[in-house]
């Protein structure tokens, strides 16, 4: 990514000058400044960046954590699956996908792997679905294992692929801040709607491990976040707690209520509130200079 800040800005600067050899003295002097405030806002990322180093590591490794523990779950689901066990498959997934859905924006950060992992029918190419998806098809609309076996064990791969990659991910403030709003705009666009989980309508466990994923971006950057802008970062807070407090209303057992069991008016409560984090949590990365 640096590299290609790095070659950015010496395009830029190379424009700046040519244009400079054609134009007159005025515009020579405000084409000049161009540069100077790109220079500059570079700096100050990289100044961000290294002031916030340790939280950037913290990230990391919650990233790492979460990705030990998707492998451990989908070799239990992958395990039902293969072995004919519809009903353990079907108690697994929902659990199972919450560990990928914290951290989605790693995932998409390192490649192919979100339409590998988690794309729905339609998303892609008929020949090329695969994931948890392909697999909830198989689950619920067929209500048979038979035929997914081989999905479960690219699933499984992809995650293994997935975590081996983790390490090389370059984590910054950027890809926190708008990897926060990322989540929310995810929760927002399908699981609030129910077309994420369209067959085994287990959208809540969803909606909640969006919301988890982008709380903790929040919290590790919460003390710089205080520190620029106190009302903004309580604001975020509060938004967050009154959305929480929604979700904990659908908890069953150790999971949620199936999608199916909202009525209109949950679902619109869930979106407001929804709404009234994702305005104040999309202004974070500019109070903190990004």
């Amino acid at each position: 990514m640096k590299a290609k800040l790095m070659f950015a800005s010496l395009v830029l600067a190379m424009s700046v000058v040519f244009t400079g050899c054609s134009s007159d003295n005025s515009k020579e002097t405000d084409t000049a400044a161009k540069p100077a405030d790109t220079a500059q806002t570079s700096s100050d990322s990289s100044d961000l960046n290294a002031k916030l180093k340790d939280v950037l590591e913290q990230y990391r490794q919650f990233s790492i954590e979460q990705s030990d523990q998707l492998i451990v779950e989908t070799e239990k689901f992958v395990a039902a699956v293969k072995g004919g066990d519809l009903e353990q498959a079907k108690a697994l997934y929902a659990p199972t996908r919450m560990y990928y859905e914290r951290i989605e924006p790693i995932a998409e950060a390192l490649g192919n792997f979100d339409p590998d992992i988690d794309a729905r029918d339609g998303d892609v190419e008929a020949a090329d679905w695969r994931g948890f998806h392909r697999i909830e098809k198989g689950l619920w609309e067929d209500n048979k294992t038979a035929g997914t076996e081989e999905f479960a064990d690219r699933l499984l791969s992809d995650v293994k692929s997935l975590r081996a990659l983790m390490e090389t991910v370059e984590v910054d403030t950027a890809m926190l801040t708008t990897g926060a709003v990322e989540l929310l705009n995810e929760v927002s666009s399908s699981k609030v709607t129910g077309e994420e989980e369209r067959y085994s309508h287990t959208d809540l466990y969803d909606f909640v491990a969006n919301v988890e994923g982008a709380k903790k971006i929040y919290e590790l950057l919460k003390p710089e976040l205080a520190s620029q802008d106190a009302d903004l970062e309580k604001s975020i807070g509060e938004k967050f707690t009154a959305l929480e407090a929604l979700l904990a209303k659908y908890k069953s057992g150790d999971g949620y209520v199936l999608f199916t069991e909202l009525k209109e008016d949950n679902t619109r409560e869930l979106s407001q509130a929804l709404d009234a984090l994702a305005e104040p949590l999309s202004q974070m990365g500019k109070a903190l200079g990004v």
